[in-house]
């Protein structure tokens, strides 16, 4: 708890996600997180039970299967046949080290939290995280063609072509893009409808990007968090009523993602 109002001095910086998944990691019993498996196929054998297949040819059945696997989910076509839909936005993501130092302006136009520069078709959103860094994802409405034909192996090139776009810009916000000490990184944005669900179905569920796949509006990962959460207290709760407490589940996962990828397509 504060101990006063925030008056803006204090530092915001957001926590590095490498980080987060090593406090999330520390915190499980040795053995709980299986590396190597990833998912190549999942099939329903009936019953509640399903069956996943993965890479190495292993195999295993489950009595409950919760598809965390993002947007191209293995799992979410156990529940819904919805395919992701190109929003005709991408991002280009890239990072500037020690800006303090290095780009004081362009740190101090960045500010302690985050930076929302934006207009009709483009923007530039950054943010501070440990070390000075500043995370940027450049945004701009251009075809998938039109970023396919950039070579992003060619980091100076790259920038310069996405950085025309902002060519009357300050040079301050600009040097995000410019400035880059990594290779830029192409992100399309694909989403799945606003109101996504799904019928219940036997010994399964999804969180995060699988169940409400939307666009980028600063509560991605907190939805996906909140959402393991939610269903962890739900199944804690009902031990012995595990189809009950998916379906309370779901019902308000429903809603709030809705709600947020409403707020999301708005502000884009």
């Amino acid at each position: 708890m504060l101990d006063k109002p925030d008056d803006g001095s204090r530092g915001r910086p957001e926590v590095m996600r490498g980080e987060l998944r090593n406090i999330l990691l520390r915190s499980l019993p040795a053995g709980t997180v299986r590396w190597g498996h990833k998912v190549d196929r999942v099939r329903s054998m009936g019953e509640g039970q399903h069956e996943v297949t993965f890479g190495d040819g292993a195999h295993i059945v489950t009595n409950l299967l919760v598809g965390a696997d993002g947007a191209w989910s293995k799992t979410k076509p156990l529940l819904s046949d919805a395919a992701p839909e190109y929003t005709g936005m991408s991002l280009v993501e890239t990072y500037l080290y020690h800006s303090d130092a290095r780009f004081l302006a362009t740190a101090k136009v960045v500010g302690s939290g985050a930076l929302f520069a934006l207009q009709p078709g483009k923007g530039i959103q950054a943010h501070r995280e440990v070390n000075a860094t500043l995370h940027t994802y450049v945004m701009l409405t251009k075809s998938q063609s039109w970023f396919a034909s950039i070579d992003f192996n060619d980091r100076a090139g790259a920038a310069a072509c996405i950085a025309q776009q902002f060519a009357c810009w300050s040079p301050n916000l600009t040097a995000l893009i410019t400035e880059s000490d990594t290779e830029m990184v192409w992100r399309p944005l694909f989403t799945l409808q606003v109101e996504h669900s799904w019928n219940r179905v036997p010994g399964v569920t999804l969180i995060g990007d699988a169940a409400h796949l939307s666009i980028p509006n600063g509560e991605g990962a907190n939805l996906a968090l909140y959402d393991g959460a939610e269903l962890g207290m739900a199944i804690a709760s009902r031990p012995d009523h595990l189809e009950t407490a998916l379906h309370e589940y779901e019902l308000a996962m429903f809603q709030r993602s809705a709600r947020e990828a409403a707020e999301g397509n708005e502000m884009h």
